[in-house]
């Protein structure tokens, strides 16, 4: 199994990321590394607690002198996000992450790497293990499902923490302390469509949009990236002015906080209509790569026949594309108090529109909104609902979070401050972050709890991009360590 990665420095930290790039770790599927982590702390001698959520809480004794220091929460989560290549075979259930070193960074190959947030589950691995590290006692704290819908933070349990100070391991900008997060609610569209059968000598064909960067639907939401789910909306839009097309089949995206790196559907047509629907498709194609040449240069639109298949009536399928290309998506407000900070966001993350067993057509999506304000949240997600019920889709709203408010006269935050120049000779930047940290959340559940969130330099996380410098995983790791033998 690959173990480049225990050759790095500083090794403690490293080799238990390696670990985690060995086993598989998917959302949904944390269980294989949460008993290998139970049964590692069992061998050492630490006590272990596994809440009703999953969530699992492990606790080390302060060291020698250090007793009366206050308890230090470490906090990351378990799973991260299963994003490929579309050329890449590889299964997140069973396959460990294949990792290279490239130019002082390491990579996945075609695939996330699973930085997010396996370096912070890392560090405070390391910190468990450390018998040379000066440290009050420490209550590590691992979630699971954070990627999908935070429900390990959600669900965890109210009495099983002890600390006041928690440090989340879960940032990705060296030299950035986090001190706030955006809040958010999942939107989840559903609706069954009667079909009917194409006409006859009808032909068929799929529009695929691919090449797109995707990347994090928070952090790079503001980036001008385009949704691979709305270009191929706006395709579909397009070819309205054909006499007739049916649409059969939809599907883009695969995850709610993933920006769409591709998206494809196939429609029915008529022979005599081809050259007119090629010469739309290849009009709005021409037209997006000039709108996008800066930030999508690799952006491509492909046509390939496909079979024949039952299709939607007529005014089924006007609804349903005028509320796709309705659906909000991007950056609705930047933050007037925050400068270069996102207000409120959304992202338009899974489409699918498939067969089901009796001949009908099962439609759904999947769209995030965020927002440092819970009521702008409210009201967005209110905004999206309205959409998809005017054409008769049912709309939940689900896995609503809190957002974190920022308190910049924290003690915390001032602690970390000095002890950040006193590591790196340079002062941190103090941000708000437009993405769902677990600090909103547990912070609800636990008032009067300062937090801060950093981390070393991770670039295209939730995408096969996904890369973390190796020199800042030094810089994080001999910084959470002066915290934590400074803590009183």
């Amino acid at each position: 199994m690959n173990e480049i990665l225990t050759t790095l420095e500083p090794k403690a930290i490293w080799r238990h990321f390696q670990t985690l790039c060995n086993t598989p770790r998917p959302s949904y599927h944390e269980a294989s590394i949460r008993q290998h982590l139970i049964d590692w702390a069992h061998s050492i001698g630490l006590i272990t607690y596994v809440d009703t959520a999953g969530n699992l809480l492990i606790r080390k004794a302060a060291t020698e002198g250090m007793e009366g220091a206050e308890t230090v929460i470490l906090q990351g989560h378990l799973d991260m996000v299963s994003q490929k290549s579309a050329d890449v075979e590889h299964d997140f259930e069973k396959d460990p992450i294949v990792v290279r070193v490239v130019d002082g960074w390491v990579h996945a190959t075609g695939t996330t790497l699973g930085a997010d947030n396996g370096i912070g589950v890392a560090a405070a691995l390391a910190v468990l293990e450390s018998s040379d590290i000066q440290h009050g006692p420490i209550e590590a704290l691992f979630t699971i499902e954070e990627e999908t819908s935070l429900r390990g933070a959600l669900e965890l349990e109210e009495s099983i923490l002890n600390g006041k100070i928690l440090l989340n391991l879960d940032s990705e900008d060296s030299g950035d302390v986090y001190i706030g997060c955006a809040g958010g609610v999942d939107i989840n569209v559903s609706k069954r469509y009667q079909a009917q059968a194409a006409s006859e000598g009808a032909k068929a064909m799929t529009i695929s949009i691919t090449g797109l960067r995707g990347g994090h639907s928070g952090l790079d939401i503001h980036k001008g990236r385009a949704n691979a789910n709305v270009l191929a909306g706006r395709l579909l839009n397009a070819l309205k002015e054909v006499n007739h097309f049916g649409l059969t089949g939809f599907t883009g995206g695969t995850l709610r906080n993933a920006i769409p790196r591709d998206s494809s559907f196939t429609i029915n047509y008529r022979p005599s209509e081809q050259s007119a629907i090629q010469r739309l498709i290849s009009k709005v194609s021409n037209d997006m790569k000039a709108e996008f040449a800066s930030t999508e240069p690799k952006l491509e639109v492909f046509v390939s026949s496909a079979a024949v298949e039952n299709e939607l009536f007529s005014d089924d399928q006007v609804a349903l594309i005028n509320a796709l290309n309705c659906a909000p998506n991007g950056v609705n407000r930047m933050s007037t108090e925050l400068p270069g900070v996102t207000e409120t966001s959304c992202n338009f993350g899974v489409i699918n529109l498939k067969n089901d067993v009796d001949g009908s057509k099962c439609f759904d999506a999947c769209l995030l909104v965020r927002s440092l304000l819970d009521s702008a949240v409210e009201h967005h997600a209110q905004t999206a609902k309205s959409i998809f019920n005017l054409i008769g889709a049912d709309v939940a709203l689900e896995n609503a979070y809190p957002g974190w408010r920022p308190d910049p006269q924290s003690g915390l935050l001032k602690h970390f401050l000095e002890v950040h120049k006193e590591i790196t000779g340079k002062e941190a930047n103090v941000k708000v972050i437009h993405a769902g940290l677990e600090c909103g959340v547990i912070g609800a559940k636990y008032s009067g709890m300062e937090m801060v969130s950093f981390g070393p330099n991770i670039r295209g996380a939730h995408s096969p991009a996904e890369r973390m410098e190796i020199a800042s995983v030094g810089e994080f790791w001999r910084l959470l360590v002066a915290l934590l033998a400074s803590v009183k």
